[in-house]
């Protein structure tokens, strides 16, 4: 594990609820994503991930413009996607609009790539999803070279030939960070060490410990492809408040509610509360609790894992702004020094 664990956080942009209970319109919650990205930087957080989606419970579809946005109002925290869905978009245009928003926030961007859990964007832009391992593979075999910040000669079966092309704008420090996000196959595993890019888990179930054999072969991978040691980051879902009693049950209904609506999609039957308090545990997936409890279960994962990063999903489905500010100020004046101390002690 890196000397020091950077904590950031992860929003969908969630569409919540307002003080009356109905849901907000998007353009308001997108205002309301900026301004809690402003409170996490204010309370000294390390990063804010924006997630890309194109459906009705989720505001950002243009997450590189919301992080515009945050970069004007921000001094420090870094900024980046959580995630670009590269195989329905352009890697030459994911380049261009990222590198143009590591101008505008002084080189604090990053750019966090993965295929997607959600296939809207397939159709929306023109895709097969029949291609769907194709279009991944050979965009991020483009983008990987493009990171390089040299003329780029490229060839594929799903966009246009480069022929000794330079792209413009190139970043200031002459590397844009990127990672790729895994859901938990061993291929994404082994496909991140190939292409020398950091490796983030995304653990929304199960024992956040039972993917220490993928940190393990992500590490053996980059041994075997001659690289060095590269960052590894976890995002998870979670909830802050006073007691862990409160978190859980302000939570709860949000939470459930979401993973149902997700989950008649998918195939998936309604969570019980006893699946939520057994994930909200010690061994699950949900760091939801006091302060305390949040940043025990942190430094413990981040301990287990060998972690350069953790990233709290902390946007759940309806819970309102309000509660998500109150959520962020602990995280970040009360979780991140109580994690520092933990993993120093």
């Amino acid at each position: 594990m890196a000397q020091t664990l950077e904590l950031g956080l992860d929003t969908f942009g969630d569409v919540t609820a307002g003080p009356e209970g109905a849901l907000l319109p998007h353009d308001q919650v997108i205002r309301n994503v900026i301004a809690e990205a402003v409170l996490a930087d204010q309370v000294g957080l390390d990063f804010i991930g924006i997630g890309e989606h194109h459906r009705q419970d989720f505001a950002v579809s243009a997450p590189d413009v919301v992080l515009a946005a945050i970069a004007g109002q921000t001094k420090r925290i870094r900024l980046g996607s959580a995630v670009t869905v590269l195989s329905s978009d352009d890697p030459v245009r994911v380049f261009q609009r990222f590198s143009t928003l590591d101008a505008a926030s002084s080189g604090r961007a990053e750019v966090i790539l993965g295929r997607g859990s959600f296939t809207e964007s397939f159709p929306l832009f023109g895709l097969d999803l029949a291609d769907y391992d194709l279009l991944f593979d050979e965009k991020l075999q483009l983008f990987t070279e493009l990171l390089k910040e040299e003329p780029v000669t490229w060839a594929g079966r799903t966009r246009p030939r480069l022929d000794n092309k330079r792209i413009y704008p190139p970043t200031g420090s002459g590397r844009l960070p990127a990672w790729i996000a895994v859901g938990g196959t061993p291929e994404s595993v082994v496909r991140a060490a190939h292409y020398g890019l950091p490796l983030m888990l995304a653990i929304i179930g199960g024992a956040p410990m039972n993917f220490a054999p993928f940190t393990d072969l992500y590490h053996r991978a980059l041994d075997q492809f001659g690289r060095p040691r590269l960052p590894i980051g976890a995002h998870s879902p979670g909830y802050i408040a006073a007691t862990d009693e409160q978190a859980r049950e302000e939570m709860w209904l949000p939470y459930a509610d979401m993973q149902e609506r997700i989950g008649r999609e998918r195939g998936w039957s309604r969570m019980s509360r006893a699946q939520f308090e057994a994930e909200a545990g010690p061994d699950g997936a949900l760091f939801v609790g006091s302060p305390e409890t949040v940043a025990a279960k942190i430094a413990k994962v981040a301990k287990g894992l060998g972690l350069s990063r953790f990233d709290l999903k902390y946007s759940l489905g309806t819970l309102p702004h309000e509660k998500l500010m109150a959520s962020i100020e602990l995280y970040g004046t009360k979780v991140a020094p109580l994690v520092r101390e933990l993993l120093a002690g």
